[in-house]
């Protein structure tokens, strides 16, 4: 047995537009093909239009009929189609969802996702008695409401990245649920959002049992076409929710222990699975407040990472920013204030960054990103975006507060530390500079 090629898994039925059509264009044809997301072309780069992209459309009164290249889009990875299914999981364990499948002349042979990996596992090595239930704590994050809550409010949390489905409830019994593809039609319909959640849920909610193995899980996941399952218990009440990536990496795993005699690739692949499991085991990748990596997890993700940058040829760039005179904050007003504060500034973060950027939380108020493909340059418009969003923020009870910035560029040689110190020698200078501003290696 052989890990397929990345050309035997890719889907090539990719739905694609044109960076010059309008916005109204592509959101018809997302409507149309029934997709969440679409890639836009851009000559030999690929880009991607989500219905995150598309909500912040509706909150900045953008037109519709405005061109996409005015819009701020993500680039989509690429990877050649003679690759094996091994080079996918450097990015799907970075959150990135999708990669452009590419021909030898860099033209677009298809698209790769979560479910072309799944589909191509063979489900009888899939781990029929690893039940549901024993992985309901390590569920993503969930959000349920009444059914007449203010649609507005909750466009509002997915705006911000903390969740992409709304489950609504009456007794804890899932009645419907609100998803990203729902929220595309209110938007195209130009529907009131202060009306009640339930004039737009998707109802009944098609649930599974927590008694239910990994094995029913995704198979009942390929056959509703779903990202998610709502799990319920033998009342029929909710119990949690798990994403269609954690059910992949457990299908893995399983995979990886029946494969014992291809030593030579499974080896390759226990490398990649061992940091993975021991993040379900320990839970040890996330910093408990703000869900963002954790010291541990970052620099993981920094050696990787960084491996690509070489083997890429590729710029990679590096920010510590922290808030200023953020022990005034916890003085005046309490922890719990303090701790509200670094949770508004993550999610400032989250919602501001690229996909393909790593943040972590590295200790009190302080924060570091690593940015993929982005040279020096690049680094400061994204460091002066960050400022910016986090000098307009307004916070309950604080009101303004803002952050400085260090600033480095990993140079081929360094270690983590390395970087770290010219990005801390940078942050010094800036706070020395008056604070809410940003400093580079170059200004040292």
């Amino acid at each position: 047995m052989k890990f397929p090629l990345i050309s035997d898994i890719a889907s090539q039925s990719v739905v694609t537009i044109d960076i010059s059509a309008s916005i109204g264009e592509a959101l018809d044809l997302m409507l149309r093909k029934n997709h969440r997301n679409i890639i836009v072309i851009d000559g030999f780069t690929f880009k991607i239009l989500t219905i995150m992209d598309i909500l912040n459309i509706k909150t900045e009164g953008l037109s519709l009929d405005a061109s996409l290249m005015s819009l701020s889009l993500s680039e989509v990875p690429t990877i050649t189609k003679e690759k094996n299914v091994l080079d996918t999981l450097e990015y799907l364990q970075n959150s990135i969802e999708h990669i452009c499948v590419v021909n030898p002349d860099n033209t677009l042979f298809g698209l790769v996702t979560h479910t072309d990996i799944s589909s191509n596992i063979d489900p009888d090595t899939l781990m029929d008695n690893y039940r549901l239930k024993d992985l309901l704590k390590l569920g993503r994050r969930m959000k349920w409401v009444g059914p007449k809550e203010v649609t507005s409010s909750l466009l509002e949390h997915m705006m911000n990245g903390i969740f992409d489905n709304v489950v609504v409830v009456e007794n804890m019994i899932p009645i419907g649920i609100l998803t990203t593809k729902d929220v595309m039609r209110l938007i195209k319909n130009d529907e009131d959002l202060e009306r009640e959640v339930e004039c737009f849920m998707t109802s009944p909610v098609e649930t599974i049992t927590r008694e239910a193995s990994i094995k029913e899980a995704l198979e009942f996941i390929k056959d509703k076409h779903f990202r998610r399952v709502v799990v319920v218990d033998k009342e029929n009440k909710l119990s949690g929710i798990i994403a269609q990536k954690e059910l992949i990496s457990l299908t893995y795993s399983k995979w990886a222990m029946l494969m014992k005699d291809y030593q030579q690739e499974l080896t390759e692949l226990n490398k990649i699975l061992e940091s993975k499991n021991k993040e379900y085991q320990t839970k040890a990748s996330t910093d408990a407040l703000t869900g963002l990596y954790n010291r541990h997890k970052f620099a993981e993700l920094y050696l990787s990472s960084y491996t690509s940058m070489v083997q890429r040829d590729n710029k990679m760039s590096f920010i510590l920013l922290d808030i200023d005179f953020f022990k005034k904050v916890n003085d005046t007003y309490g922890h719990n204030v303090g701790d509200q504060v670094l949770i508004q500034l993550s999610h400032i973060l989250q919602r501001t960054l690229r996909n393909i950027d790593i943040i972590c939380r590295w200790g009190g108020e302080e924060f570091v990103i690593l940015l993929p493909t982005a040279d020096l340059t690049t680094g400061m418009n994204i460091a002066q975006k960050l400022r910016t969003n986090i000098e307009n923020m307004n916070i309950d009870t604080v009101g303004k507060i803002t952050a400085s910035f260090g600033i480095s560029e990993v140079q081929t040689g360094d270690t983590m530390e390395d970087s770290v110190s010219r990005a801390d020698k940078a942050l010094y200078l800036a706070k020395k500079s008056g604070r809410n501003c940003i400093k580079t290696q170059k200004d040292l």
